[in-house]
Order: C-alpha cells, then structure tokens, then sequence
C-alpha cells in the first residue's frame, strides 16, 4: 500500500505542471500515466517547437457552455507568468505570428523544464502505470491511512486525500488519448458536455469536391465564417486545400464553432473590392477573366474558378473586355462569399483538441475542484477548447496552478 496526498492521473502539460507546483508546496506528489513517455502532445505540437502559449490571452479565446468559466484561472497564472518561468529555464524563443511563441530549439525545452519542475518537487513519476479503479470513502479523513480515495493501480494500490484527473481529450489516439476522464466524471456522477474533434481539418462529399481535389496543398490568406446573427464567427486566417476538403489554421479555428449541416463562408480575397478591380480591367485589358484573376489569387484557383462559370450561368472563360458587367459582379460576389457545407470532419486522429469535457458547471472557477469533495479536473478533459495559436497550452498552465492552490487548501481542510 502506497500513500500519497496527492495523486495526479495524466502526465501530459497540465498534469506535469500541476504536479510540478504542488511539490514544490510541500504536497507529497504521484504523478501516474499510462503511457511510457510524458507529454507526447507537446513533443508533436508547433512542428516539433511547442507554440507553448500566447502573449494576448483573455477567456474570449476559449469556448464553453459556460463562456466565462476560464476567466479566473486565466487571470490567477497568465501567459505572462508562465513566459517567466521558460526565461528562468533559459529557453530561448520567438513571436512567430499573432502573439503566438514558440521554442527557438525545440518543444523538448518546455518538456524538460516540466520534468526539472517536478524534480524540485520531489514529485513521484510512475510511468507506465495504469489506473484501474477508484474508489472514495466519504468517512474516512484525510490522515487516517493516507486519505479517502483508493486507487488501484497495476503497481499496486494508492491511498490519498485528493484526486487531479489530467487525462487530456480524445484528439490524437495514436498518442494515447482515451476517455478515462470523462468515464471517472460519470463513475462520481458529474455531468459531461458532449465531445467533439475541434481544430481540426473539414471534409466533403467526394463527388461535390471533386472539381477542387486538385488544388490540393494550395494556401492563401481568407476570411472564413460560420454561423447566422448572433452565433456567427470568423477569423482572418490562411486557407490550405487538401484532396478531402480543407485545412489551414482558418480552417481548424472555424471547425471549433461549426456544426454539423450549417455551411462555412469564405472571402478569398479579403479586404479587395474584387468588382472594382475586375470593372476597370475591362475597360483597359484584353486579358483572359482567369490571367486578370491570376494576379491577386493562386493561378490554379484562378483558372478553377474561371473555368466553372457555366456551373454559376456566367462564361468566365473568355477575356474580360468581351466580359459583361453582371458575369464580373457574379464572379466577384461568389469569390467574396463561397459557401459550401462540410459532411464532416477529419476526426480525432486529426483533431488537435477536444471539445466538450466535464461540465464547468461542476467545477470550480477558482480551485477545479468538482462536486465531488476532493476530486479535481485539469486541462483538456474540462468542457474548456482555446482557439490555434498557444491558447490551449495556456489553459493547461492555468487550470494546472489555479487547481495546486485549490489542493493546498482543500489538504487543509480534510
């Protein structure tokens, strides 16, 4: 039989760093993981760099069923904060785009600190090691045989005073990812938001993509959208075509807000009054539509586009002087707003996140703690998705700390 205070389920960002800060407070520490190597999604994420957080970070970045819940762990451990402890680490660093910050080196560097964070914690680490059941003794005290939970684990049985459940989401499974989270949520009955892939790739019907499968690996800069009134959302983003559908970081943020038979809108040509440009060129070109089109868009697309007027009852395909004015504000309105409708996504093998996750209605803003006394969820598992760009490592950072002081206290008091 093993006693700990603590025991942190997870050793991903969130569950490292947690685990790290409530060491270093005295807490006696066991971090556990099913899998054999820590923070696999850090090692993947930002090409191998780790965009570990980002300089503009606010809860308007985050989606929930309850939008505001991430306000006070966010402003209690801000990205500020925890650029402070990679300076003291001495990683080196740069803004790569949109307050985004990545590793110099390597994602390896946050990894490390991570582990050296725990190190000073004097936390244990017991890694592969799964946990099987676990189980809660509501009358038995904290100090009385270590606590009121038991965790049997395949290297024997744990007895502690608090549960932290950082298991993640379900996005990458070759990595590990499982529902372990979510299934000890309904083992305390604590309600789950349904889950969901986000920031993740869109696809579409084969034979309706068709005629764009090959601009496949094509990028540029749009202005993407989803939603009516007040649901809608866009972002100003780069676009990539894939022979499924489409990807880019305007893509995966707009897939965290699109459901299931609502279309998407895309500008391809943001910030261009395409009708003014394309109405002039009439008067002085004898160019072909696509060859004028071809200097503010890829040509690929250029041609694409101008070889599909008939689909829209317009001929494109001819020089843009023998053009009508109603064929070049028809083009110009459907280049300004194309909107098709997704069958799906790529799904969690390509998702970076999870959607959904325990309901924050459960938790506590101020601590993670749940309803359940004693029992905290940290990270991706909680019904809390930041946008691309560092803000999903952050929430990880900041649910972590807002979570080792709630343990602190909640140890106190047991």
């Amino acid at each position: 039989m093993h006693t700990f205070d603590v025991v942190i389920i997870g050793a991903g960002a969130a569950g490292l760093f947690c685990a790290g800060v409530a060491g270093q407070m005295g807490m006696r520490v066991l971090l556990l993981d099913h899998s054999d190597k820590v923070a696999e999604k850090i090692r993947i994420s930002g090409g191998g760099r780790c965009n570990f957080t980002n300089l503009d970070v606010t809860a308007n970045q985050f989606l929930s069923a309850n939008p505001r819940f991430a306000k006070s762990a966010l402003a209690g451990y801000s990205s500020h904060d925890f650029v402070s402890l990679v300076q003291r680490h001495g990683i080196a660093f740069h803004e790569k785009h949109k307050g985004q910050l990545f590793c110099d080196r390597s994602a390896e560097d946050i990894i490390n600190l991570l582990l050296n964070e725990c190190q000073a914690g004097a936390v244990a680490r017991w890694q592969p090691c799964m946990a099987l059941a676990i189980r809660h003794f509501a009358d038995r005290p904290f100090g009385k045989c270590g606590g009121s939970y038991e965790i049997d684990t395949d290297r024997g049985t744990v007895i502690c005073g608090a549960i932290v459940v950082a298991s993640g989401g379900l996005s990458i499974p070759k990595i590990g990812a499982t529902d372990f989270g979510y299934r000890i949520a309904k083992q305390f009955d604590l309600d789950v938001v349904p889950t969901r892939p986000a920031l993740v790739p869109l696809t579409f019907n084969e034979a309706e993509w068709a005629p764009y499968a090959g601009l496949s690996g094509l990028s540029l800069p749009v202005q993407i959208g989803t939603g009516a009134k007040k649901e809608s959302k866009e972002f100003l983003e780069d676009l990539l075509f894939t022979h499924r559908g489409l990807s880019g970081p305007g893509v995966l943020q707009i897939s965290s807000y699109w459901t299931e038979g609502t279309p998407v809108r895309v500008n391809l040509l943001p910030g261009t009054d395409l009708a003014a440009q394309l109405l002039a060129a009439k008067s002085t070109s004898k160019k072909r539509i696509a060859n004028e089109l071809a200097s503010m868009l890829p040509s690929r697309l250029a041609d694409l586009w101008a070889s599909r007027g008939a689909t829209h009852g317009h001929d494109w395909n001819r020089p843009i002087n023998e053009a009508s004015d109603k064929a070049l504000q028809g083009l110009s309105q459907l280049l300004g707003r194309w909107e098709l409708t997704p069958n799906g996504t790529e799904g969690y093998r390509k998702a970076e996140v999870t959607a959904g996750g325990v309901d924050t209605k459960m938790l506590s803003g101020q601590t993670m703690e749940s309803r359940q006394r004693g029992l905290f969820f940290i990270g991706e598992v909680v019904d809390v998705t930041g946008w691309l760009g560092g803000y999903n490592f952050q929430w990880a950072w900041s649910s972590a700390f807002a979570c080792a002081q709630g343990l602190k206290a909640r140890l106190k008091t047991l």
